[in-house]
């Protein structure tokens, strides 16, 4: 049985090639099996708000510069930067955008996105200096998305998410 899409899914969880480096992050044992059972049922939009806002395949790492987060990006209080220096925040919030509006044109109330992404990040990102160190904090598109009623879940929460959509009443 087949039904509309019911749920934004970063697609290099998907197992497209998108990330920055130019691989995908596909997911694992009892994550994987969550997410092909909505891809057979008809229930993923996929997307990546980099490439959505203009970014290409491979390009360079970026992080949100001074260990802040997505609303701060939001709120023109920091920027996000590649590690060649280019600001790139720009693409970065339009990808945004256009990962919402698509969950608004399908009714989606809940997405699944690739922690630690400057984009995505759900709970954690990096801090800004490229130092691989990992902070608290969300995304420019899962910061975007949350403020307009989305529910945003990671690849580590695959399980929340499958019984949100249970208890939502978007899956049997």
């Amino acid at each position: 049985m087949s039904m509309s899409p019911r749920i934004l899914v970063s697609s290099c969880l998907l197992g497209h090639p998108v990330r920055y480096h130019g691989r995908a992050a596909p997911c694992e044992s009892d994550a994987a099996a969550i997410l092909e059972r909505w891809r057979t049922q008809g229930l993923i939009m996929p997307i990546c708000p980099e490439v959505a806002g203009g970014l290409p395949t491979p390009r360079p790492p970026a992080e949100i510069a001074g260990a802040a987060g997505g609303n701060a990006v939001w709120q023109n209080r920091a920027r996000v930067m590649d590690d060649t220096g280019a600001d790139v925040t720009e693409a970065f919030l339009d990808g945004a955008r256009r990962a919402l509006a698509l969950a608004q044109r399908h009714g989606i109330r809940i997405a699944v996105l690739k922690e630690g992404s400057p984009s995505c990040g759900s709970t954690s990102i990096y801090d800004g200096a490229f130092s691989g160190t990992t902070i608290a904090g969300e995304g420019v598109a899962a910061a975007w998305l949350r403020q307009h009623g989305i529910e945003v879940f990671s690849e580590h929460t695959l399980a929340e998410a499958d019984e949100r959509l249970r208890a939502i009443g978007d899956i049997r």
